[in-house]
């Protein structure tokens, strides 16, 4: 069975990965993929989606599942869903959820899912009347796609009308930032919710947390995620319950009304104050390191991605582990500001119930070589957090190469 995953991420890697664990004889094609997915599979570099329809039609590629948003952006569910190929993701209309954020706000708002106070607008003296309204801190956000970067969290209202003067013009995300979200700052703990859509039915995944700044103690800029783990006990039943009916289920019967059915990943961006769970955002495809920790925790991935594709999760039953997964992410010496320098990858050994998802990373005379800002996450999985914990981590300290950096407190909150 030949299947297509589109992206060049850890993200891509870790599904490869569980897939095969689940059926051996898989084929993989990744698009564009990375260095240690071409030890995976075959890559392949394809940048028209129309194009990459049709080939994946020539090589009879039976399922393609999508990683990156940035094809989603582009319609590649379209196409291939027009050439009747399986495919594992939102239509590009459906996908702006997380496309434009202003829409799903305004979404939000429509259906009433419980958000913050908002507001959408590409004018500046809107804005600032606006921010002079709200208690610091405050949420300026990029209105399109800035690769999980476009959120600023203003510390006073003369900062927040700054970065909302720097977006409008340009200066800081170019035209993702020409329209901006402006929004009040909740105050609780962020979960990362994931729902596996079909349209109509879903099925939620084990709740994972994501550690987004880059130093320990939640401190230092912004990142793509500097760890996750999972399942995190910060989420109770009566929560997950809440997420399901208060929010899941609205929203993919909201789309379905709006006639855009919603079919993939549901990536809840939660925010728990007070016990009261409130959306910051939607993404609509697996987080990135969460796809890390939870695709090994899933015992039937193959299965549920086809459930999901061929609209039939309302008969699925997943099968999970009862166990704990970690991820830790090994970066680059200057990430996230610039590029760090190469260096070849050396891991002295893999510890019994870890393994390594590769991200940033080429291959040159079939060595890895660290290539990029996030180069690897290193995984552990076991039948506490503490097991799990540690076996990322003991797997952290088998990694080498130049200027390796990586947090040494995921999961601190349920420590």
């Amino acid at each position: 069975m030949k299947i297509m995953i589109l992206g060049a991420g850890a993200r891509e890697y870790s599904i490869a990965l569980a897939l095969k664990k689940e059926k051996k004889d898989l084929e993989f094609i990744f698009v564009p993929g990375n260095g240690a997915s071409a030890k995976l599979g075959k890559n392949v570099d394809i940048k028209d989606m129309k194009e990459l329809a049709l080939y994946a039609k020539n090589e009879s590629v039976e399922l393609c599942i999508v990683g990156s948003e940035a094809f989603l952006e582009q319609g590649v569910v379209d196409e291939f869903l027009a050439l009747n190929l399986k495919i594992f993701g939102p239509t590009k209309n459906a996908a702006m959820l997380e496309s434009s954020k202003a829409f799903m706000k305004e979404f939000l708002q429509r259906h009433k899912i419980k958000t913050a106070k908002f507001i959408n607008t590409s004018d500046l003296e809107e804005a600032k009347e606006f921010i002079s309204r709200l208690t610091p801190p405050i949420v300026v956000k990029a209105d399109g796609l800035c690769a999980g970067k476009g959120v600023i969290i203003a510390k006073s209202k003369e900062e927040a009308v700054q970065e909302a003067a720097k977006m409008l013009s340009g200066e800081s995300f170019g035209a993702a930032g020409r329209k901006i979200v402006i929004e009040e700052f909740l105050d609780g703990f962020e979960l990362s919710i994931f729902a596996l859509c079909d349209g109509e039915n879903f099925v939620l995944l084990p709740a994972a947390q994501d550690h987004k700044r880059l130093y320990d103690n939640d401190e230092g800029p912004n990142t793509g995620g500097m760890g996750a783990y999972a399942p995190s006990s910060l989420a109770s039943k009566e929560l997950l319950e809440r997420v399901k009916s208060e929010i899941v289920a609205p929203t993919l019967k909201g789309m379905k009304e709006e006639n855009n059915p919603f079919c993939g990943v549901l990536f809840v961006g939660l925010m728990v104050v007070e016990n009261n769970p409130f959306v910051l955002e939607f993404n609509v495809r697996f987080g990135d390191p969460e796809c890390e920790v939870l695709m090994p925790l899933i015992n039937n991935p193959l299965e549920l991605f086809m459930a999901a594709s061929e609209k039939r999760l309302d008969s699925f039953k997943l099968d999970l582990k009862d166990e704990f997964a970690v991820g830790v992410v090994c970066a680059g010496a200057n990430y996230p500001f610039k590029a760090s320098p190469k260096s070849e990858i050396r891991v002295s050994s893999v510890p019994e119930n870890s393994h390594i998802s590769y991200a940033g990373v080429s291959l040159e005379n079939d060595k890895f070589i660290a290539d990029g800002g996030r180069i690897l996450v290193c995984v552990g999985v076991g039948e506490s957090m503490q097991d799990a914990k540690k076996r990322a981590y003991e797997l952290c300290e088998n990694v080498s190469f130049e200027g390796k950096h990586f947090r040494k407190d995921i999961g601190y909150q349920v420590n």
